[in-house]
């Protein structure tokens, strides 16, 4: 069964997301940073680093919220990054980030189904995820279509929540993610279910090797996984 935001409502995990992230987009920036105590800055950055031999031209960003991962590849000197979400409500926040910013020239940020890609196969020379396949509803159908958009040769880079499996780091993580979080989460966002659904939807990811197999499966080769800062989160590598 699907791990949804709000079990008390009928709509599907898709419109669920959407309305999480639109409810949380004022202070998600804010608790992102916060509630890794600005770690996940530095996964960013090391997951782009990743790419740097490939120089990609035309990335494409998947879940891309308010764009921090986006912001992060202009280290690439790319020519053209494409954020997609289904939340409106961050997107916006993004949008203006850019727009301050003066990255609304090479950043493009567009209201977009990660499983339904609007784009023609083999557009992309990279594609990047920061924290958003395990929000997919259907997550096979998910990374197929990634693979589809991007060229021959070209990476999948994704960065997401691991389990990590030693002590003491697995009983410090399990005490923060599930009982420390959504108490912040709460008070900070307003959106209770935002995070608690976040621990849940790390628990029913298949992480490590499991992820590993699904890449495979939908085509990607060349798989490898880096954990990273004790096993808490992990990038992930294909190749098409």
């Amino acid at each position: 069964m699907a791990v949804v935001p709000y079990k008390e409502k009928e709509a599907s995990k898709k419109e669920q997301v959407a309305e999480m992230f639109n409810n949380i987009s004022h202070r998600y920036d804010f608790l992102n940073h916060f509630l890794s105590l600005g770690i996940d800055i530095l996964w960013r950055k090391k997951a782009i680093r990743l790419l740097k031999a490939d120089q990609p031209k035309q990335i494409l960003d998947i879940a891309t919220g308010t764009g921090d991962f986006a912001i992060e590849a202009l280290a690439l000197n790319p020519d053209r990054v494409v954020g997609v979400d289904i939340s409106s409500g961050m997107l916006e926040v993004g949008k203006q980030k850019m727009k301050k910013r003066k990255f609304d020239d090479i950043i493009e940020m567009q209201l977009g189904d990660s499983e339904k890609l609007l784009f023609d196969d083999n557009t992309f020379d990279a594609v990047i995820v920061a924290f958003g396949v395990r929000n997919f509803e259907n997550l096979k159908k998910g990374l197929s279509d990634m693979h589809r958009v991007i060229k021959p040769g070209a990476k999948a880079v994704i960065i997401e929540f691991s389990r990590p499996k030693r002590f003491p780091m697995k009983q410090l993580y399990n005490f923060y993610f599930k009982s420390i979080l959504p108490i912040i989460g709460k008070l900070i966002s307003k959106d209770k279910s935002a995070y608690t659904y976040l621990p849940e939807s790390v628990d029913a990811f298949p992480d490590g090797q499991d992820f590993l197999d699904i890449l495979s499966e939908v085509g990607f080769k060349k798989t490898e996984c880096k954990p990273l800062t004790f096993g808490i989160s992990s990038i992930y590598i294909g190749q098409k």
